[in-house]
């Protein structure tokens, strides 16, 4: 049996050769290690083009529904609260940043990463368990006006699952971001909205994650910019 620590030996699953073959084929063949690059790539760009185009296919209408939704929050003052783990955690920080600081001329929102603070995210683990990281700063902080954005892979994040019904409990406006068939987050009624990334691919997964944060964020920043202009035209004075 072997050893569950060792690496994987070449050839072997798991093995940087079995993930980039053309890289130890033939290492005097330059032409034809940089053709097998160039398929490489182009065949996984043609993947995500197509996830992608397959999630606004089956998503677009919902996306903007969400935008509203998210933008009507935001316009009656609540915050935005994401958070995921690992890579997502990543994903979620960079959500946050981009309602905090979405560049010049652009109105900043109020937004948390809620693992971006060490002490309380080591202090819940360490004492009470990882499964409530996220469902005890929404019990403190989360108001019937904010956002609650979870991202995982998978969609079966213990976590995750709990901080959607404590966020739901609050009246919050909930969003789910998955992969796969959605896991066990399409199976809990605590969600207001779920966008799935139908693939088995992490990677693709992730990359088209990020492209449905974007658009969320986007979508939302241009809903609010309508209401103020249909404000301010109401408000203007008939010459």
């Amino acid at each position: 049996m072997a050893d569950a620590g060792a690496a994987p030996t070449p050839g072997q699953a798991g093995s940087v050769e079995s993930l980039y073959p053309f890289l130890y084929a033939d290492a005097s063949d330059l032409g034809a290690v940089l053709e097998e690059v160039r398929r490489s790539t182009v065949a996984k760009a043609e993947e995500i083009i197509e996830l992608r185009r397959r999630v606004l296919d089956r998503d677009g209408e919902r996306l903007l529904a969400c935008a509203a939704d998210m933008a009507d929050r935001f316009a009656a003052g609540g915050r935005l609260f994401a958070f995921g783990n690992g890579g997502s955690s990543s994903d979620a920080q960079q959500l946050v940043t981009l309602f905090l600081n979405p560049g010049p001329g652009l109105r900043p929102l109020p937004a948390y990463g809620l693992t971006n603070d060490a002490a309380v995210l080591t202090a819940l683990a360490n004492d009470i368990g990882v499964e409530v990281v996220f469902s005890r700063p929404i019990a403190a902080f989360g108001g019937k006006n904010d956002i609650a954005v979870g991202l995982s892979t998978s969609g079966n994040s213990a976590n995750l699952l709990r901080a959607f019904d404590e966020a739901s409990r609050r009246g919050m406006l909930t969003v789910g971001i998955a992969g796969y068939d959605g896991g066990k987050m399409a199976e809990i009624d605590s969600l207001d909205y779920l966008f799935v990334a139908p693939s088995d691919s992490v990677h693709r997964i992730q990359e088209a994650q990020t492209t449905m944060y974007h658009a969320l964020w986007e979508l939302t920043l241009g809903q609010l910019q309508k209401e103020v202009a249909t404000l301010c035209a109401w408000a203007s004075p008939v010459s």
